[in-house]
């Protein structure tokens, strides 16, 4: 391994949780969730009715004109990494702008404007579809606008493997910096995908929860009667850099990022392997690569989409890898009150886990009530608990037979 070391010292995010990452992981610890029954549109003819939405946020506020130049999804994931930014403290103006990148995720893109712009010529005619059609929903506008923004003109892409793209872009970020190729890299994903062309399609797989009735119980990891995901939106974006360039400028150090793994399932194009081998190999890989002794991992930030076979198949796979250490282990799912933010989701959940680090405290996994016998670890089901991380993994799997697992440390100078 690489002798450069990589740390966070930045992180932001937007979700149902809050528009911002304090108030997002203050939801967190309190356990509440983001989800209601949908309003922007009638979702009366489908299956599963319910989302985790940004609710009260104003993008012509934020961007004034140019709102309408970018896509949700580029919007989210742009108001996230200005916060990470802001948080790490750099000022990229006094920085070499080409040892600056970002590589971010996304699973989807820009499929409002898709829907948006068919309808208009549909209805009003093709010269009608706005010239901004194609900038607005290419999905490598979001890393393209944040470098923009930011001046960054090292590394610039996007990564797409559904719901592995942003951890995909975080483990692609350690590399670049550890290869010596840059210094600072911002990094993260992002998705906006509660449309109805993608909530009939999701729905109609019956991949989500139908528990229209009672929203805010319906994502409800590893729980015996868990009936599919809630969907989400936004973005979580970190700032990672290079140890000794962050002392230089006394940097705050969240937590070092000490480990990248990731495979293929070569199994099925929606349904995960049922014992878990891609997933533990891609932990083991993490564990490999960072150096790092199985017994020192105390807590995962799993991808827990409270579907009946992701969430048996992830749990396999941990014990897999951990054998009887699997009991010792703290594991929560962010998706319980964030939703599923599909290719943006390993940005959030790696921004929470800085603040677990910060913190003390992990945040729990909520409306777990019956017990699984094919879901058996410590959940941290219900409330937050005061908790000292020392070495956490955080997955990601996604359609395709994706698997990541990222490796983070208690920072120890």
């Amino acid at each position: 391994m690489s002798s450069r070391r990589v740390v966070i010292t930045g992180a932001g995010a937007i979700c149902a949780l809050g528009l911002d990452l304090d108030t997002v992981w203050a939801a967190a610890k309190a356990g509440r969730s983001g989800a209601a029954r949908i309003e922007r549109w009638d979702p009366s003819e489908l299956s599963c009715q319910i989302a985790c939405l940004v609710r009260d946020f104003d993008p012509e506020a934020y961007f004034g004109r140019n709102a309408k130049k970018l896509d949700p999804f580029t919007r989210f994931g742009v108001v996230a990494a200005d916060e990470a930014v802001k948080d790490s403290g750099i000022d990229f103006s006094k920085e070499q702008p080409d040892r600056c990148g970002t590589i971010c995720g996304s699973g989807i893109g820009g499929l409002s404007t898709i829907e948006e712009q068919q309808l208009v010529m549909m209805e009003r005619g093709a010269r009608r579809v706005t010239p901004h059609f194609i900038p607005k929903l290419m999905i490598n506008a979001l890393a393209g606008q944040i470098s923009i923004r930011h001046g960054l003109r090292g590394d610039n892409y996007v990564t797409a493997s559904a719901c592995a793209s942003a951890s995909h872009a975080l483990g692609l970020a350690l590399r670049a910096i550890r290869r010596g190729d840059h210094d600072v890299i911002v990094t993260g994903g992002a998705e906006a995908t509660v449309t109805k062309l993608a909530m009939a399609g999701f729905s109609n797989m019956r991949a989500m929860s139908t528990r229209n009735d009672d929203p805010q119980s319906a994502s409800r990891p590893f729980d015996k009667d868990r009936d599919g995901f809630v969907m989400g939106e936004g973005a979580g974006m970190l700032v990672f850099e290079e140890l000794e360039h962050a002392k230089k400028r006394g940097a705050h150090i969240y937590a070092e990022v000490k480990g990248f793994g990731m495979t293929a399932d070569a199994h099925h194009i929606t349904a995960p392997m049922p014992e878990g081998d891609g997933p533990a190999k891609a932990m083991q890989r993490a564990l490999d690569d960072g150096h790092a002794d199985p017994e020192r991992i105390n807590y995962i930030n799993a991808h827990g989409t409270s579907t009946p076979l992701n969430d048996a198949a992830e749990t396999r796979a941990i014990r897999r890898v951990f054998g009887d250490h699997a009991d010792k282990l703290v594991v929560s799912s962010t998706k319980s009150m964030a939703g599923h933010l599909l290719g943006g989701s390993g940005g959030l959940e790696l921004a929470l886990c800085a603040q677990m680090f910060a913190d003390g405290v992990v945040h729990p996994t909520i409306n777990y009530e019956t017990p699984d016998p094919d879901c058996d670890l410590d959940y941290v089901p219900g409330e937050a608990r005061d908790f000292k991380i020392d070495h956490c993994l955080s997955n990601s799997l996604g359609f395709g037979g994706h698997n990541v697992a990222l490796l983070l440390a208690r920072f120890e100078g």
